[in-house]
């Protein structure tokens, strides 16, 4: 999750790109090393299909039922930034934290 969640900030400071781009370009780098991954592992015959189908549909009804909020998170461009700004903080906290 690390490397996926900390691209976004990666991407807005090297080269200017707004947090929409930042954030939906992380979803296709995310989205495409986890299809790989995961093609490889059924390729093997290592995946429990009744396992894998729980996280889907989880994903499938997030996405659903995040649309709304998305809409009027949209709206308001400063406090998406500043959300996200507290999240990466609390986070790198976190984790230094933890590593002591």
């Amino acid at each position: 999750m690390a490397s996926g969640f900390l691209i976004i900030p990666e991407l807005i400071l090297a080269i200017a790109m707004p947090l929409p781009f930042a954030a939906g370009t992380s979803l296709v780098i995310v989205s495409a090393l986890g299809l790989t991954t995961a093609t490889f592992y059924a390729m093997l015959e290592l995946v429990d299909r009744d396992v894998t189908a729980l996280p889907i549909a989880g994903g499938v009804f997030g996405t659903i039922g995040s649309s709304a909020p998305v809409k009027v998170l949209g709206t308001h461009k400063g406090l998406l930034e500043r959300g996200f700004a507290i999240v990466v903080i609390v986070m790198g906290t976190y984790i230094a934290a933890s590593s002591i």
